[in-house]
Order: structure tokens, then sequence, then C-alpha cells
């Protein structure tokens, strides 16, 4: 890595640096995004063209995060115990990133849910190892803004992905022709991420030392915290039983689906700033203000009509950005920096488990009633508000 050496008394080349490394995995990010969040944003009518029903879509989604999430822990562990962050790293991208274009060729249902399913996997893998290593840089940026900005480049390649997915199906109709595109984005993230490993091969000398230094174990809020995060997710409706229920209702033209993804992936980069800037000022209760009002998005996107769909969206990707951004950032104020990875990996796992539990459930409700599937949700999500507060309360009692 490039000398970070202390020249300056207020530590502006080791800011400077830390900058850098958070744009510089930013923008491999808005490429990986621009890819799995492109395929993303039609998997659900997708698999519907295939055969599938909205419980096959509710699994796929629900068991591909159990999966992923799960893996996020033993990732976690494995990058502190072997401090091999990058490498696992890329074995994630490249996994994650090669599942997409090969959608293109998938024949049945039953192929496609299997790559849907790896494309989590390998993202699983990355997650934990790439938001240690943000988290030293983050730390000395203030860890809200530093992840919000990472999220923001995120997300620019969110709305980019579904908006040429949309182009897509509009010149051609075909599914396979999007997915096969998505393959160059997919090459690009990966040649930039052994740019960035080439770069800075060691991210954990961006963080101050002074740092965490008297944290040996996990912080007192950091159960009750994973607790609230486990209830957001079980609540949080996938986009792809979103987009099934708006392909299957007709309430908007099939191509609009991609583009209201790319709204809700716009917001969601837009939320993650300022909602990291909020993070650093104002702590884990700006996560449950961004908590109660993303939860208004449910009763928005399954009851309402177009222009209360579209409203709905930009609730959704509120919500994302909260969960992307400054529910991570939090992480790093409760989790040691010896620990990190398996801190994010621990956290991950709980919430991936009840985002399973919680897309299969919401799946299996919309079969018979979607009210059903509204009711659930927004009492999952408003259970987490009062959880994140007793993490808040906890944490301040400990410190």
């Amino acid at each position: 890595m490039r000398d970070t050496g202390g020249d300056d008394r207020n530590g502006l080349p080791e800011r400077r640096h830390a900058v850098a490394f958070i744009v510089f995995i930013g923008v491999v990010s808005l490429f990986a995004d621009m890819t799995y969040e492109g395929a993303r944003s039609v998997t659900g009518p997708f698999l519907g063209s295939l055969g599938g029903s909205a419980t096959l879509v509710g699994f796929v989604a629900g068991f591909g995060e159990l999966v992923g999430y799960a893996l996020r822990f033993v990732s976690g562990w494995f990058g502190d115990r072997t401090r091999r962050y990058w490498g696992g790293a890329i074995v994630g991208y490249t996994l994650n990133l090669a599942s997409v274009p090969l959608l293109s060729v998938a024949g049945s249902s039953g192929v496609a849910a299997v790559l849907m399913i790896g494309e989590r996997m390998g993202r699983a893998i990355r997650s934990p190892l790439r938001d240690a290593m943000l988290s030293h840089a983050a730390s000395r940026t203030g860890l809200g803004w530093g992840f919000g900005l990472h999220e923001a480049l995120d997300q620019t390649g969110a709305v980019i992905g579904p908006l040429l997915v949309s182009l897509l199906l509009a010149l051609t109709g075909a599914y396979r022709v999007a997915f096969a595109v998505l393959a160059l984005p997919a090459m690009l993230s990966l040649i930039l991420l052994l740019l960035a490993r080439r770069q800075y091969p060691r991210p954990q000398e961006l963080e101050p030392l002074t740092r965490s230094v008297a944290m040996r174990g996990f912080a007192p809020g950091f159960w009750p915290y994973t607790v609230a995060g486990g209830l957001i997710g079980a609540g949080y409706a996938d986009f792809a039983l979103v987009a099934y229920h708006f392909g299957q209702s007709g309430v908007m033209p099939m191509a609009w689906i991609p583009i209201c993804y790319a709204i809700a992936m716009a917001a969601a980069g837009a939320a993650a700033l300022a909602l990291g800037w909020l993070f650093d000022r104002f702590g884990i209760a700006v996560v449950a203000w961004a908590a109660a009002a993303a939860a208004a998005a449910t009763p928005l996107v399954f009851l309402g009509d177009f222009g209360a769909c579209v409203g709905g969206v930009v609730l959704w990707g509120l919500g994302m950005g909260a969960q992307d951004s400054v529910l991570k950032a939090a992480v790093g104020h409760l989790v040691p920096r010896q620990r990190r990875a398996t801190g994010y990996g621990t956290f991950d796992t709980a919430r991936g488990i009840a985002w399973f539990a919680g897309s299969l459930l919401l799946g299996f409700l919309y079969d018979r009633s979607i009210m059903a599937v509204v009711i659930v949700s927004l009492a999952l999500q408003l259970l987490a508000v009062p959880v994140l507060l007793l993490a808040l309360a906890r944490r301040r009692k400990g410190a």
C-alpha cells in the first residue's frame, strides 16, 4: 500500500488515503451492482415466465438470503483468523458476478433458482470481508459517512443496471439478452477489484490505532441490535416479491418494473448519504427513524395504484439504503477492530435467517391474502423500532 505515514499532524494524508480506498471499492461495487441488481430487478417475473409460482419466488429470495447470510459468519470468522480478506473477497465477487450471465442459458425455473442462489452465496462470501476493510477506512472519515459514500456509489450501479435491463427488454423483449449483456460490467468490476488489492493490500492500516483499543468483546448493545436487524429483515418484502405482484396484478407495464427498481436504488443511494451524515451526529437512533419510515412502503406497493406503488418503491429504497449503510455502520461501533469481520458475519447471519423465514412466509401469504402480507410485514418492521432503542440504551449504559 502507498505510504500512509503520519507526517501531517492533522491526519490529512491518512484521511485522503481512506477516502480514496472507499471510492475505489465503491466503484468496484458500482459495476458489481450494475450486474446483479440489474438481474434482480427482473428475477421475479423471469421465474414466473419459466412457470414459477409466488411461493417459489419467495423461497428463492428467502433461501438465497439464508444461504448467503449464513455463509457470512464463516467468511467473517475465516477473514479475522487468517487476515486474508482480499483472497476471500475475490472468490466471493467471482461467484457473485459469474452467476448472472449464466442465467441467459438457464432452461428451467429450477436451474435459474440455483444460479440466483449461487449469486447470493458469492455475495455472502465477500460481504463481511469487504465491510471489515471498509470499516477500517471509514473509522477515519466517520463510519456513517464512509459507509454512506460507499453505498451511494454502490446504488449508482444499482440504478444503471435496472435501467439497462429495462432498455434491453423494451428493444428485444428477451430476459436472456439482458442477462448476457450484464457480463460486461461484471468483468469491469473484477478487474477493478484486482487493481484495488494491488493498490491497498493492507486496508486495516487505514484505521487509527487508538480506535477500539479498550473493547475486547462485542458491546452490550450488539445482541439486541442484531435482533432488531432480524426483525427488519423478516418483515421486509424482497423486491422479487414486489415485482411479482406488479406483474401479476397488472398495476404497471412490465417494462416499468425495472424502472421502479432503479428509482428504489436511486432513493437508496440518496438516503445512504443523508442517513450516514445523520448517523455520525445522532447514532443508532437514526436507524430506528429510518426503519419506521420504510415500513410505510408495504401497504403502498401491495395495495396502491400506480402512483402509490411508485411512492412505496421510493420508501422501500430508503429502507434498503438504511440497511446497507447506517445499519452496517453501527456494527462498527459495537465490535472491536480485531473481530470486525466476525461481527459483521454474525450480524448478517442472524439477519439472513430472519430474512429467509420472513420471505418464505410473505410469499406463502401472498398466494392466499395480500392483506395478510401487509399486516405481517408492518408488524415485524415496527417491532424492530423499540428493540433498536433498547440496543441504544444498552450501548449508552455500557459506555
